[in-house]
């Protein structure tokens, strides 16, 4: 038997782990979003697309394994800790290890981005400086924004308005109010995920000193927050199909529309802790596939 071999699928599976690929959809959904924009007005270009879908992704990474570090450091992820399993705290993964695969990811990260740099100048050197140090900020540095209520707004904001508006600006080089306005849909979407995370972790944050947005507007708050987050989704494709300003095709997402009110559902009535896990995978995946079905429709729209 092949003993190297095990143990490197081994070092492959974990590693794997570390970087949460059930949180890759939200680092996949605002590009596509945004390519589809630049399909629909006739200014999609595939390579500066397909840069910024690689960006994203290691950044989506480099922020998991930045927070699966600097949590351990900082005594924030525990024994008793009720999500997936952190590589750095179980000791799967040497301390030292994680830090170098995070500063790697980053690192990689700026090789597409150079590129993406000589395409929209300085425009989307501001933006990936930005990105780079909020990845960092996120859970590191003495005023880490996950620890002080503002891990949402960071969400909304690079996640949503940076990541949708990013993308399409790379391949037309302006911005729209529609791209922006997509970027808030997509924004709320995946602030939702992160309410479902904080919302299972909110005893165990609110026991290390933690003070995520969660733990300071309660249990309560945290399922109002996430309810009004997806109905915030839903409602703007149909402000935007009501006011005549797009076609029905817009509303499109509206297929999704079952999962979310399961959920919905589910997250106001479950009892919180660790039966929360699958909710946060359901909402990576209603996210990527609401961005679906709301890209289908814009290009439609635009024919």
């Amino acid at each position: 038997m092949n003993t190297n071999g095990v143990e490197e699928k081994s070092k492959m599976n974990t590693w794997m782990l570390a970087t949460r690929p059930r949180t890759l959809p939200a680092a996949i959904a605002p590009v596509v979003l945004g390519s589809a924009i630049a399909i629909a007005d006739k200014s999609f270009v595939w390579l500066p697309a397909v840069a910024a879908l690689i960006v994203a992704l290691l950044l989506q990474i480099g922020v998991n394994l930045a927070n699966d570090y600097f949590d351990y450091l900082k005594g924030i992820d525990t024994q008793d800790r009720l999500g997936p399993v952190r590589v750095t705290q179980s000791g799967l993964i040497p301390t030292k290890q994680v830090k170098a695969g995070m500063i790697l990811t980053l690192t990689l990260s700026l090789i597409p981005g150079i590129y993406l740099l000589t395409v929209g100048g300085l425009p989307v050197f501001i933006i990936g400086l930005a990105c780079i140090c909020a990845a960092l900020a996120y859970s590191g540095g003495p005023f880490p924004l996950a620890s002080h209520g503002l891990g949402d707004l960071f969400v909304f904001i690079f996640f949503g308005l940076i990541a949708v508006g990013g993308t399409y600006y790379v391949q037309a080089l302006h911005l729209t109010p529609l791209v922006w306005l997509m970027g808030v849909i997509e924004g709320l979407l995946i602030t939702a995920i992160l309410v479902v995370n904080n919302l299972r972790d909110i005893q165990s944050d609110r026991q290390t000193g933690k003070r995520t947005l969660a733990v300071i507007i309660g249990d309560r708050g945290s399922r109002v927050e996430y309810v009004l987050l997806l109905a915030g989704a839903y409602a703007i494709p149909m402000i935007l199909w009501l006011s005549g300003w797009m076609s029905a095709w817009v509303m499109l997402p509206i297929f999704s529309l079952p999962l979310a009110l399961s959920l919905m559902r589910f997250i106001w009535k479950s009892s919180g802790g660790s039966v929360l896990n699958q909710a946060l995978a359901h909402t990576a995946k209603l996210t990527l596939i609401y961005s679906l079905l709301l890209s289908v429709g814009l290009i439609l729209s635009f024919r």
